[in-house]
């Protein structure tokens, strides 16, 4: 069988801001909505093994279809976009053979879902929306239909519970083909936000959440009709709510309690949750174990004393510290040592139980909850640094485990927690970047040691090689955040009591980490120090680039005026700046110095390129001059839209531009092949125009040949996807026949929107790979998408 071409590493993401958005698997797998897809995550292997994109807006409740006798094959989930889909996998697989059925019918937002299985071919599924209805759909030999409007969140055949703003927990059972409201509990002072069901020795019993902080667990039984009770069991007995079902004309009579209410937390509940049934001795079991999430940022095991039976609190688990809301929502593994929360801002906290019956938080996935607007690998290609609309830089590395044949990436440090949305970086070195924001100023950041000691440990790197860079003298031992400030301070070794005094709110104390640190030591503990703030831009910055030598950083802001949209340039050493550099008349959308950083290429909305060209520096100076070589005008521009993206060949001889006009166009100084700016050819289009008909936003040249000696390209489309191809050099191209498609992301692979930025590995093999275990027939791609995502993809060079 034939190696893919494209292969996905590693996704991060988080999990979208709603309490429904979390569901638990009896197989082991973890769904959770991540913008507009649904994520499948595996906590034993650690990685994300599955995206499922169909929806066209934010994912808002997801919920496997559970089942007694066997693990689950069918999910569903809602979405703002209206619908509710039913994915159902085929052939025993649910990750890469699906099928899928749509349900349409609301006028809002779906905020929430459920499902139960009738019989063997049935499936009644639940939604509940913001139009206020809820709706029954009822699949039967693959067709879809809607039933009647009605309720929310049911587990038993034909009994159905929901809750909402009025405080009251309502109930419908199905008689005769119909769903009728039978009971209305009262008991929250403030509204319900989940409730769930479980079943016991043949009863149910239901579990609600409120914002009154409190829960309640109630018991649903069957009384018998005409049966003597005893007088004092009688005086003793809570009150019932007692009500009747009819169905094929025999009458049922049942009764409902309230068992238990559960006070612990001091803010509002979300989430609520039952630890799943299981078979023991062909005989279902229910441990009665109940899990709530609330915005205290704590999640409590609750459950019955064996002596007492008096429900009592058996676990609090959580996060101290930290500028966060809190946890929506909660799950417990199917065998109960594992629980797992979703914050407010997308975090997943998970904790398991060791053998010594402690709990401990465990390794999961994360990644931004808001689009990431650029990313960039460290010169060595060891890890990547991204930066994001919710206000984060990330840092991803793969983490080598021992027993483990192939190493798994995982967040290892924020090294900036800002107050403003971030737009771009650029890394300066193996350890310090140049960061842009919605604000006018640039910001630098550099690693503190406790970052390298701990990237070495995590990463399987030697700390003395690390600590012998350049890059690594005269290292801070941490940083910390003043209270009301927004600037990462260096705390040098010995200063923890003056940092201590001066009311600092993040106090570092050198956390040593051989795994990936968990959420609330990332907000707090892995802060990189500010080192410059660098002025100089009239609006809010755009985008960044650096050179290859490490001396020059390129910066543009945005611009509607030609006044504002020239590059500056900041020397890397003093951090002066250097050079304005006017060409264009709006703004720079990105940049990009040559491999040997001879030349500055910059592409603009004016629908125009510049390219600048590095001078010999004046007598009795050593920083870099930069001239004006070449540039393209309006009246002869090829593109006819804005131009997104661009990149250069890694033997200087070509650079390529993308466009908002579908079309991508390689320049050069034509068939002489020479390097850009040493040809006597005045440059120009060196390919035929190639349309890939969706709008170009990125755009990246692969830094190895490919078998054929032609150059790999990766083009980002505004849809999510990512395609490849390969492109020869010839004399007269035309109608594209220089250009060959060599491979795409499929449908799971792709993004869900638009592709942001696409950056290749700077070294062959696949990061967290050495020695012998380095296979250079691969190349790894990382792409940054609208889509909340930061993917990376294993390109087999020799399949292409």
């Amino acid at each position: 069988m034939a190696a893919p071409v494209v292969e996905t590493c590693h996704v991060a993401c988080g999990a979208n801001g709603t309490p429904h958005v979390l569901s638990w698997s009896r197989r082991g797998l973890v769904a959770f909505g991540t913008c507009h897809s649904v994520a499948l995550y595996d906590p034993q292997k650690r990685n994300t093994v599955a995206l499922l994109n169909r929806h066209s807006a934010r994912v808002n409740a997801v919920q496997w279809v559970c089942t007694i006798t066997g693990p689950e094959s069918k999910l569903i989930s809602g979405s703002s976009d209206h619908s509710v889909i039913i994915w159902e996998e085929l052939n025993g697989t649910v990750l890469n053979n699906l099928s899928v059925r749509l349900c349409a019918g609301h006028t809002g937002p779906v905020c929430a879902v459920d499902a139960v299985l009738l019989g063997r071919s049935k499936l009644l599924v639940a939604s509940a929306a913001s139009d206020s209805t809820v709706k029954l759909w009822l699949t039967n030999e693959g067709k879809g239909m809607r039933i009647c409007v009605s309720h929310f969140c049911f587990v038993a055949v034909a009994i159905l519970a929901c809750g909402g703003d009025d405080c009251k927990l309502h109930h419908y059972v199905q008689q005769n083909g119909q769903f009728k409201k039978v009971l209305s509990l009262q008991g929250h002072e403030d509204w319900i936000r989940g409730v769930e069901w479980t079943t016991r020795d043949g009863e149910l019993w239901l579990a609600s959440c409120a914002q009154d902080c409190l829960i309640r667990v109630w018991r649903l039984f069957a009384k018998l009709q005409g049966g003597r009770e005893d007088k004092a069991e009688a005086a003793l007995r809570l009150k019932e709510d007692v009500f009747e079902v009819t169905e094929n004309g025999t009458t049922s009579l049942y009764a409902m309690t309230l068992e238990t209410v559960l006070a612990g937390h001091e803010n509002w509940v979300y989430g609520i949750h039952w630890q799943p049934s299981y078979i023991k001795d062909e005989t279902v079991h229910q441990p009665l174990s109940l899990l709530s999430a609330s915005m205290d940022k704590t999640m409590i095991l609750w459950g019955p004393e064996d002596a007492s039976g008096v429900w009592v609190e058996q676990v609090r688990v959580g996060e101290v510290g930290g500028n966060t809301l809190g946890f929506y929502g909660c799950q417990m593994s199917p065998d109960g040592h594992m629980i797992l929360a979703h914050a407010f801002h997308g975090a997943l906290h998970l904790w398991h139980r060791d053998p010594n019956q402690e709990w401990s938080p465990a390794v999961i996935v994360s990644g931004h909850f808001d689009a990431v607007q650029d990313l960039s690998w460290d010169p060595e290609g060891d890890y990547i640094v991204t930066v994001g609309l919710d206000q984060t830089t990330r840092l991803f590395t793969p983490w080598r485990r021992k027993g483990w044949a192939q190493p798994t990436w995982h967040e290892i440090s924020r090294p900036q927690i800002h107050g403003y949305d971030m737009q771009c970086l650029a890394m300066v070195g193996r350890f310090q970047f140049v960061s842009g924001a919605d604000e006018k100023v640039l910001r630098v950041f550099r690693a503190p040691r406790n970052f390298v000691e701990n990237f070495a440990n995590i990463a399987g790197r030697p700390l003395e090689e690390l600590l012998s860079s350049s890059d690594s003298s005269d290292m801070p031992e941490g940083a910390s955040t003043p209270a009301l400030g927004l600037s990462n301070k260096a705390v040098f070794q010995g200063q923890h009591l003056l940092q201590r005094s001066c009311l600092f709110l993040h106090f570092v104390c050198g956390f040593t980490w051989t795994e990936p640190p968990p959420e609330d030591h990332l907000l707090q503990n892995t802060l990189w120090p500010e080192i410059q703030k660098l002025y100089g831009h009239g609006f809010e910055m755009f985008c960044l680039a650096s050179d290859s030598t490490r001396t020059v950083v390129a910066s543009a802001c945005k611009a509607s005026k030609a006044e504002h949209a020239s590059i500056l340039l900041w020397s890397s050493s003093s951090w002066k700046q250097l050079q304005s550099l006017p060409c264009h008349s709006l703004t720079v959308t990105q940049m990009s110095f040559s491999p040997d950083a001879r030349l500055l290429l910059a592409v603009s909305r004016d629908r125009t390129w510049s390219l600048w060209k590095r001078e010999d520096p004046p007598s009795g100076s050593s920083d870099p001059l930069f001239s004006l070589y070449t540039h393209t005008k309006k009246e002869t521009a090829v593109h006819a839209r804005i131009i997104w993206s661009c990149d250069w060949s890694a033997d200087n001889k070509y650079f390529v531009t993308s466009s908002r006009d579908k079309k991508v166009i390689v320049w050069g100084h034509g068939a002489s092949g020479d390097p850009v700016g040493e040809g006597a050819v005045a440059i120009g289009p060196c390919s035929s125009v190639l349309d890939v008909g969706d709008s170009a936003t990125a755009v990246a040249f692969c830094p190895f040949p490919c078998a054929d000696h032609s150059y790999l390209l990766a083009v980002g489309l505004e849809g999510g996807r990512i395609l490849l191809y390969k492109w020869r050099p010839m004399a007269e191209p035309s109608a594209a026949s220089d250009w060959t498609r060599c491979g795409q992301t499929d449908d799971s692979q792709s993004h869900s929107l638009a592709v942001k930025r696409l950056r290749w590995r700077s070294r062959p093999g696949l990061a967290g790979q050495q020695g012998a275990e380095l296979d250079h027939s691969w190349v790894q791609l990382a792409s940054a998408g609208v889509d909340h995502a930061l993917k990376i993809f294993n390109v087999h060079l020799q399949a292409l």
